[in-house]
């Protein structure tokens, strides 16, 4: 079954550092067999479908494969569509539909240890609060 997959590449591409064209990029995502891929400006990130049933597989197939052609092998985030639609769907500022420049979401490729989400709760709180 074809999935649809959104690929995040971590640091690339700023600074100068760790640069990769979205050309080499499509290509690199090509040659894994992966179709329809489109690329976002210089940013790193892609869509595309494939078959692949294990997304952190594809991940590391993807750093790797960067690695050998472009010589540093970026963490690579991998959300099926489905996941990124969920998140999307669980925006607790649904008013910066209006201006979604000021949204920001942040995926992390691991569970922090020790993870202290109550900081996050009383930010929401503080922000509905005061209208931030």
């Amino acid at each position: 079954m074809t999935k649809t997959f959104i690929a995040l590449l971590r640091a690339v591409n700023v600074g100068g550092a760790n640069s990769v064209s979205m050309k080499d990029f499509v290509r690199v995502l090509d040659s894994l067999g992966l179709t329809n891929v489109k690329t976002y400006i210089q940013s790193g990130n892609a869509i595309f479908q494939g078959n692949q049933k294990d997304a952190a597989f594809l991940s590391k197939k993807i750093s790797v494969k960067l690695q050998r052609s472009h010589g540093f092998a970026p963490e690579v985030i991998l959300l099926r569509r489905d996941e990124l639609e969920a998140v999307m769907k669980l925006n607790p500022y649904r008013e910066a539909n209006s201006d979604p420049k000021a949204l920001h979401v942040m995926f992390l490729a691991s569970t922090p240890k020790n993870a202290d989400v109550s900081v996050l709760e009383n930010l929401r709180k503080d922000s509905e609060k005061y209208s931030l």
